[in-house]
């Protein structure tokens, strides 16, 4: 899926619909290169090396006392993936969502309770209508593959939408929603798709609705700034109620958070991954569990 490669002042607005920005693409049929000979038999030599390397990371992974509960992802790198490969851009946006189906299988294997994936950020809606089309067609694609997802059902996801989606198309935004509340009772882990998403517009919209529930009570501005703490605009986050996020990792090999979880983030361990996002392999996710379990966390203390 798709983060900023630069933060903007204002959130861009989304077509009207995803076939008005579709009209705009001029993008051809996509196919896959097939790799040289050589290549092929490398990745063949080298597979059965990394599933061995792979099954004793997963072991000390597992055998140590402390995972994440909450991770944070910035999937970023699908058009970088898909450029190298000589691939078109879209394939990459596509390959990268089935990449994020990969990596909540890892987290049920290992009982991770708390996931949030950053697919598509406030400044991704001013990319190109046609980029910006297939990546609505996606979600929507996606959103209701979802809701029949046995593996979604069988162990109680609760998927929640965090973010603006109000300029989304009606059929997207709609997609979404159903998708948030065909799991809303479940009990298993967590899973927030953080979707036109911007972690300064989350803050911006925490201090709104904590003005106007004390405006509803009657309050002042004087009463409400004598009064506010750190928890008041906790708790009217996207996220309330969800532990901060103790571990973010970002693909691609940027070294910023680009506005994700601003206010969640104040004590996160962070992890950057050169791979792309849909090159993320396991093992690259078991080496970051393993640099997270390595590290001491004093809290400032």
């Amino acid at each position: 899926m798709s983060i900023p490669d630069t933060p903007g002042s204002a959130a861009p607005r989304l077509p009207e619909s995803v076939s008005a920005a579709r009209a705009a693409s001029t993008l051809g049929p996509v196919t896959a290169p097939r790799l040289p000979l050589w290549l092929r038999a490398a990745g063949a030599f080298s597979r059965p090396l990394y599933w061995l390397y792979g099954g004793r990371l997963e072991r000390k992974v597992r055998s140590a006392s402390r995972l994440p509960q909450h991770i944070g992802l910035i999937l970023d790198g699908n058009r970088r993936f898909a450029r190298a490969a000589g691939m078109a851009r879209n394939l990459g946006h596509t390959l990268g969502a089935h990449k994020a189906y990969e990596v909540l299988e890892w987290c049920l294997e290992l009982g991770i309770p708390h996931i949030t994936l950053w697919v598509f950020s406030t400044d991704n809606k001013g990319r190109d209508a046609g980029e910006v089309a297939h990546l609505l067609e996606l979600f929507a694609g996606e959103a209701a593959k979802m809701i029949h997802d046995p593996r979604i059902h069988k162990n109680r996801v609760r998927i929640k939408m965090i973010g603006d989606l109000e300029d989304f198309p009606e059929g997207v935004r709609q997609n979404l929603l159903d998708l948030e509340r065909a799991t809303e009772g479940y009990d298993g882990l967590v899973l927030n798709i953080a979707i036109g998403y911007g972690g300064r517009e989350e803050i911006a919209e925490s201090v709104r609705r904590l003005l106007r529930a004390k405006a509803a009570e009657g309050a002042s501005l004087g009463e409400l700034a004598a009064s506010l703490t750190v928890d008041d605009i906790g708790a009217n986050l996207y996220t309330a109620g969800a532990p901060d996020p103790d571990f973010i990792i970002r693909t691609s090999g940027e070294v910023r958070l680009s506005g994700f979880l601003l206010w969640q983030a104040a004590y996160s361990e962070y992890y950057f991954c050169d791979v792309n996002w849909p090159g993320f392999r396991k093992v690259d996710f078991l080496r970051a569990l393993r640099s997270f379990q390595e590290r001491d966390r004093r809290f400032g203390k």
